[in-house]
């Protein structure tokens, strides 16, 4: 139904910086928020940023607050994760993915971006 794309990803030195973008193929009407989660290999999916799409209520996961910052541009069904002062340990496939109601588990996933940081 709800097609995502990431882009952005890219290999880049420690605290340097780099924006993500999201963008549906689709009308994102019906969607109740659109997330950011990453998975390192070896490790589980996890949860990074998440953004409201009506009215663009935030939530970080402890690990970047204050570095990343999720944002969106309603009109063009995109959604960016702005990332600062990044470390070896960010470094991960990075997916967004939408939440069709605040009840809900996120249904409609993208297919990844890498982003590497060097030491």
């Amino acid at each position: 139904q709800v097609q995502l794309v990431e882009s952005g990803g890219r290999l880049v030195q420690a605290g340097g910086s780099l924006r993500l973008s999201c963008v549906a193929s689709a009308r994102t009407l019906g969607v109740y928020a659109v997330g950011w989660f990453r998975q390192a290999p070896g490790n589980e999916r996890e949860f990074v940023a998440r953004i409201r799409w009506i009215g663009g209520n935030t939530y970080y996961a402890d690990s970047v607050k204050g570095r990343f910052t999720i944002s969106r541009d309603n009109a063009n069904n995109t959604v960016y994760l702005h990332m600062n002062s990044l470390k070896p340990e960010d470094t991960a496939v990075y997916y967004c993915a939408a939440l069709p109601s605040a009840v809900s588990a996120y249904q409609y996933w993208g297919q990844g971006t890498q982003v590497t940081v060097s030491s």
